[in-house]
């Protein structure tokens, strides 16, 4: 390897590969989960003693000068975020009449107050009874008896909203109230205190709501405690085996919340599992302690198998071979049980998911990259069995539009968004062109071509999705530069789209930063005419590289330039840094920093530069329509 950079980047990751063969790092947040991993102590009268110090650190590390809380760097203050915050540093026993505490207090009253909040900064003020509970918009435990024809079943939201609904409606059903053990009456802006008591909104879902809160006050409600009972079991049976539900936070606290509500005590083994597995969520470091809302080992490994592929290495290297038996082990076994088998019966599973422990929720973009990651840096009949299940699995999952979404097939029942709860999030899982790219990809390196009729409806989709200036969406990375990335990436391995490349790579280089860089804000998903438009970050300006480079200009003047950015800005140890967030949880309201995407992709970008990897008319690797031998 003569390229120093690349070498660096390649040591480094050699160097961090765990001793079982994955790689993972930080998937940082904004300081909800942290501050809400407080509140949820504090009712179950878990003390807080322990992280004390380092959650004080942690949240006071990412305040702004004007006092506030956002929900990304350099994002506007976010009135739920700031409030969380200040409430869980007043439980903490911040002095309220610090200078951070007086400035953030500041800000949630220019803002508007707790009114303004989210409705689940709402929930968490009303479960200490800083909130009312007929302000909370209702769902009705009774949900669970839906049947998934009928509208408004569990399995009409997406498996993350579905797996924080469930056990909010115990929540909502039963109104606890604890202490909080601080007063935070503050928070409420003077003379908004009757508009607490009404659940904002209009329409006919509006006015189902303040029916069913009519429904509510009576002083019996038949069938309810069967149905919460009901609910309940339905919660327990997804608990996965690290404690978690759904390997991500919401419904974690929620499901922890409901069960303490129900009567199952701290001693209970589901309790115990459930506060016992969030300890390897945690970090605690010189910036402080803090909860994150996921893990990424699954999908972090597969795109270091596929960068170290792309930078020379070999199925019999040594780290590929533990990378390749570790994702091996992974893989959900066929005959697990998971809620995407509603819409998709008896087909064996053949997934993986994005986080060690969530066999129950098999990730339909994690599989595609998988199998990509597997063709390229590994071999042998395993891997082609392993292989066979995903292709067979990921195809079974297509939606009836011809395209894929993340978790579920058909997923797409726009009226929850019309329901008063649904003020924050993503509440579907609808088919994505990122996700369909990937399926794409995958594809296209298995020998399939524009024929065959996956790749072909896959292919009408992306068609029409593609936006005026060449773009595309990117649900699960931040933004167009993302989307357009994984689309083209797809499109040249399948030697398909040239028109659509063709603009693609003419606004890729349209959108090049002044410092030679790609970069995009959070704020294009509130507003797509900021599509591309950003600080340079390392992790999207190696993004629109290699849309260059996989289109065949790798060595235009612009593919160049953003190589010389990402080389000047190396660190001394050969990674780069990235305060910006650049992956996606729920766009317009929650987004993501994986620490590792500063690094996988610089390096993929690096390695796709080398001589031997420059073919005329693209990137063409010999990964391209593999056989396993």
């Amino acid at each position: 390897m003569d390229d120093k950079a690349l070498t660096a980047s390649v040591n480094w990751l050699l160097e961090r590969q765990a001793p079982d063969g994955w790689w993972t790092d930080e998937l940082e947040t904004n300081v909800t989960m942290t501050a809400e991993h407080v509140l949820l102590l504090r009712f179950l009268g878990v003390p807080v003693d322990a992280i004390r110090d380092g959650a004080i650190r942690h949240i006071l590390h990412h305040q702004r000068e004007d006092g506030s809380w956002a929900l990304y760097f350099e994002g506007p203050a976010d009135v739920s975020t700031t409030i969380e915050a200040y409430v869980a540093l007043k439980v903490l026993g911040l002095d309220p009449s610090r200078g951070e505490m007086q400035r953030a207090l500041a800000v949630i009253r220019t803002l508007g107050g707790l009114t303004q909040a989210r409705v689940f900064t709402k929930i968490w003020m009303a479960l200490f009874g800083e909130y009312p509970w007929d302000g909370i918009p209702t769902m009705p435990p009774e949900i669970v008896y839906f049947p998934p024809s009928m509208p408004f079943n569990l399995y009409d939201f997406s498996c993350w909203a579905r797996g924080t609904v469930a056990p909010l409606c115990i929540v909502i059903a039963r109104r606890p109230r604890r202490e909080l053990g601080v007063g935070v009456r503050e928070i409420v802006n003077p003379g908004t205190r009757a508009q607490m008591h009404r659940v904002p909104g209009s329409g006919w879902l509006w006015w189902a709501d303040q029916l069913l809160k009519l429904y509510e006050r009576l002083p019996y409600k038949f069938g309810r405690n069967a149905a919460c009972a009901k609910m309940m079991d339905w919660v327990v049976a997804r608990q996965e085996a690290d404690g978690s539900w759904g390997g991500i936070q919401p419904p974690w606290v929620y499901s922890l919340i409901a069960l303490d509500i129900e009567g199952y005590g701290l001693d209970h083994p589901v309790m115990r599992k459930g506060l016992h597995g969030m300890e390897r969520f945690a970090f605690n470091d010189q910036t402080g302690w803090r909860f994150q809302a996921c893990m990424s080992p699954v999908w972090d490994t597969a795109w270091a198998i596929r960068a170290l592929y792309q930078a020379g290495l070999r199925a019999d290297h040594p780290a590929m071979r533990l990378a390749v038996n570790w994702m091996l082990a992974e893989q959900i076994p066929a005959d697990a049980p998971g809620d995407w088998q509603v819409r998709c019966k008896g087909e064996p599973c053949g997934g993986w998911a994005f986080e060690f422990d969530n066999d129950i929720y098999p990730d339909i973009d994690d599989t595609a990259v998988i199998v990509c990651s597997l063709l390229e840096g590994g071999k042998g009949p395993a891997v082609r069995t392993s292989i066979d299940r995903a292709v067979r699995w990921t195809l079974a999952m297509r939606s009836s539009n011809g395209a894929w979404g993340a978790f579920d097939r058909d997923n797409t029942s726009e009226v929850l968004y019309r329901m008063p709860f649904s003020d924050f999030g993503a509440m579907i899982d609808p088919p994505t062109e990122d996700v369909t790219a990937h399926v794409l990809e995958m594809l296209a390196m298995l020998g399939r071509s524009e024929l065959d009729p996956y790749v072909a409806s896959g292919l009408k989709y992306l068609r029409e999705t593609q936006k005026p200036r060449g773009h595309w969406f990117g649900r699960w990375g931040v933004n167009h530069i993302y989307g357009t990335w994984c689309v083209v990436s797809a499109l040249a391995q399948l030697d398909a789209g040239r028109d659509m490349v063709e603009r693609a790579t003419g606004w890729t280089i349209a959108m090049q930063n002044s410092d030679g860089g790609w970069g995009e804000s959070c704020h294009s998903y509130a507003d797509e005419s900021f599509a591309g438009v950003g600080t340079s970050t390392p992790s999207q300006t190696a993004w629109a590289i290699m849309t260059l480079q996989w289109a065949g200009l790798g060595e235009h003047a612009a593919a160049q330039r953003g190589l010389r950015f990402l080389r000047e800005r190396q660190r001394s140890d050969g990674t780069w840094d990235e305060p910006h967030f650049t992956g996606t949880g729920f766009p317009r309201d929650f987004y993501l920093n994986y620490h590792m995407y500063r690094h996988l992709f610089p390096a993929m970008a690096l390695a796709m530069d080398r001589p031997a990897r420059r073919v005329e008319g693209g990137i063409s690797p010999e990964s391209q329509h593999l056989t396993v031998s």
